[in-house]
């Protein structure tokens, strides 16, 4: 063996060996450190998630169930799996220790099947073979407590560092919820004043009671319930003074408040008084905290309308009673990402403070379609069609509902008592508020449905008010940090020029399609007609001009039926080309581009390096 040979030899075995040391070095050493280089960080933990993980007191333990084996060839579930456990690595390594991260394969009966069953976790079968597949999160803190995320839906990614920073405060945080609904309206139950029966709680109040410890506060008590964690307020009338001091210094020692007000709850009792005007809230703490809420009006939108029936059985649209849908709610706010409807009845507008501390995230929009009037003639008016004059040409919207967070001054001065001023706090830089300017969107009527199933009364959802309730109490009671986090980017990337591509392909060959679409209605339509004519028999008689007639119409379709199906192969084939292209460029193109530059950096340094061997055997 030449000494060439064995030089290459021991140069590739060095190179092996340095190659070795570095990716030792760099996981004992540099693993902390890491660069995300994705649009959205969705590698990296928010300033949030980071307050989170400072604020535990006590370590906690994270089970994350993945089914590894039974994933075999789903790539795109097991991508989503790998960005997943990725981000639960970055926790554990952000929190000095306090979070401890198992990754858990549940193979089919085994024992770590049943540790995720056990943990609640919902499995989901895959492939033809119907395998299970388990894909979630489970937590246990050191009293035994412990919650889960059932299941990770990649529809839901830009919630996912939110849904985890969640299931770690919760088990920091495992103490039930206090809610303070402050209200005078009959939500739990009791007899109504017009009727004189006893009616049931609201479902939405069930649903509460279900989830938090509910306490009802009325307009007449002076205090709010100790170690209150959010305070809820639905249509308030004539508080006290002493309670709306006590709810405006829970928000000033950054309490949580969420607040449905409306111009005209028409749910009510003073509802069926028409002569009585708007039945509106009075809530001036919103006013003094930089809040600024019109409900003097109420909106209407033509758009978002409910169809009601009139007594004669005919259908009209009611423009103060609105349907929302997905495309009026904010899909960044994790109160309302996930819903898809809404409805609510005579909303009031909630109006933007120029230079105001506090920042306003719009949650609920009308449309375009959408105008103002006055809730006292609102209130009055019996026909839902009077309603329609004079509406149209509007291209506004307005906000029905807000996020508001930052920084507010407390409604009162300081207290003269001695007692009550040893606690005032005259500001605060977080307030957390949401509002809705409607609570008739509570009421029953509005999202459930209630029918008998064996003698008990079953409540069926058909719009997700009720949803929203628990998300904005749910997202409130986090901490600061927790509300802080919004979310994140989404881990799929669209070819947007291929989408604005196939927009403008499909554009040009729009017109032409419809001209021909509405010409072949026309022809099977006069079709139609010239063969629906029938003789005194009832058979069909054609004179010879009407069956030449009827052949040329049937020729003509025929044609207009090809010259279709031509339209969309040409818009096909325009399609396709530009997939070929992309093809060839990231197949040939490209990969020739980088070996010519690897060739001409190849020869540069060759023919560098030549040039110093010459100077060199010169000298």
């Amino acid at each position: 063996m030449t000494m060439k040979k064995i030089s290459a030899l021991i140069s590739l075995f060095l190179l092996a060996v340095l190659f070795v040391m570095l990716v030792y070095l760099n996981n004992q050493l540099l693993s902390r450190h890491r660069v995300d280089l994705t649009e959205d960080s969705v590698f990296s933990l928010s300033q949030g998630t980071r307050n989170v993980l400072e604020g535990l007191n006590e370590p906690v333990t994270l089970y994350f169930f993945f089914s590894d084996t039974t994933t075999t060839g789903k790539t795109r579930l097991r991508n989503y799996a790998n960005r997943v456990q990725s981000l639960l690595r970055e926790y554990a390594q952000a929190s000095d220790g306090k979070v401890k991260l198992q990754v858990v394969d549940p193979i089919p009966f085994s024992e770590n099947e049943d540790r995720a069953n056990q943990f609640g976790l919902t499995s989901a079968a895959v492939g033809n073979a119907g395998e299970s597949v388990y894909f979630g999160l489970a937590g246990t803190n050191l009293l035994d407590d412990q919650f889960a995320i059932p299941f990770f839906d990649e529809k839901n990614a830009q919630f996912l560092e939110y849904e985890i920073s969640k299931l770690i405060y919760q088990l920091s945080q495992p103490d039930e919820i206090r809610l303070a609904l402050v209200t005078d309206l009959p939500v739990a139950g009791g007899q109504d004043p017009l009727s004189g029966r006893f009616a049931a709680p609201t479902v939405f109040y069930q649903q509460l009671s279900q989830l938090y410890d509910v306490q009802l506060v009325s307009s007449k008590n002076r205090q709010l319930p100790e170690d209150t964690d959010v305070v809820m307020l639905m249509h308030p009338q004539a508080l006290s003074d002493e309670l709306l001091y006590a709810i405006d210094q829970f928000a000033m020692h950054n309490g949580r408040v969420v607040a449905f007000v409306d111009p005209h709850y028409e749910t009510g009792a003073l509802a069926a008084l028409r002569e009585v005007g708007a039945n509106r809230s009075s809530l001036p703490l919103l006013r003094g905290w930089g809040v600024k809420v019109d409900l003097t009006n109420v909106v209407l939108d033509a758009q978002l309308a409910f169809d009601l029936q009139e007594e004669n059985g005919a259908m009209v649209k009611h423009f103060g009673i609105l349907g929302l849908t997905a495309n009026q709610l904010d899909r960044q706010d994790v109160v309302t990402a996930n819903l898809d409807s809404l409805n609510g009845a005579s909303f009031g507008a909630l109006e933007s403070v120029r230079g105001g501390a506090l920042k306003m995230q719009p949650l609920m929009r009308s449309t375009l379609n959408a105008g103002l009037t006055n809730a006292d003639n609102y209130a009055q008016t019996a026909n839902p069609a009077a309603l329609h004059r004079g509406f149209g040409g509007n291209t506004k919207t307005y906000t029905l509902a807000a996020r508001y967070q930052g920084k507010a001054k407390s409604f009162y001065q300081r207290p003269q008592n001695p007692q009550r001023a040893a606690n005032y706090v005259a500001e605060t830089e977080n307030l957390n508020l949401i509002v809705v300017a409607d609570a008739d969107m509570l009421a029953d009527r509005f999202w459930v449905q209630q029918s008998a199933f064996y003698g008990d009364t079953v409540f069926t959802p058909f719009a997700n008010n009720g949803d929203f309730v628990v998300n904005a109490i749910e997202n409130l009671a986090g901490s600061d940090a927790l509300i802080s986090i919004r979310s994140r980017g989404t881990f799929a990337r669209p070819f947007s020029r291929v989408d604005s591509l196939e927009t403008a392909a499909q554009a040009s060959y729009r017109e032409e399609e419809e001209r021909l679409q509405a010409e072949l209605a026309k022809t099977e339509q006069r079709l139609r007609e010239m063969q629906g004519q029938q003789g005194m028999s009832g058979a069909i008689v054609y004179t010879e001009q009407q069956q030449a007639s009827i052949d040329e119409h049937l020729a003509k379709r025929l044609e207009i039926r090809q010259a279709l199906r031509e339209v969309r192969f040409q818009l096909d084939r325009e399609i396709d080309k530009l997939g070929d292209k992309l093809k060839l460029f990231n197949i040939v193109v490209a990969p020739a581009i980088l070996i010519i530059l690897i060739w001409l950096l190849a020869f540069l340094f060759k023919r560098r390096a030549g040039k110093a061997y010459m100077k060199g055997a010169s000298s």
